[in-house]
């Protein structure tokens, strides 16, 4: 299973490049669920903190306000949501 993604310091000229600030909006309350990924998804954190843990078992991806993570189509996991998130995200 391909990896999450995270950069933890991404420009603003690529955020504005991507325009990202164009991109809906999700917000999510604290919880834990499982999910799977049917698109890529590329999200930017405006707030919150989540941990993602993959299905197989490996290393889990920590992330929070001000990432750009890209979570590749197939992932299977769980989102551990650690403070109320709201991001920014894009399917593809």
């Amino acid at each position: 299973m391909s990896k999450i993604t995270v950069d933890s310091t991404p420009s603003d000229a690529l955020l504005k490049q991507m325009e990202v600030t164009n991109w809906p909006t999700w917000e999510k309350e604290v919880s834990v669920f499982p999910w799977e990924f049917t698109t890529t998804e590329t999200a930017f954190i405006l707030e919150g903190e989540c941990v993602m843990t993959p299905e197989d078992g490996s290393e889990s991806t920590t992330f929070t306000v001000g990432d750009l993570v890209v979570f590749p189509k197939g992932y299977k996991g769980t989102w551990e949501v650690k403070k109320p998130l709201k991001k920014h995200y894009q399917h593809s």
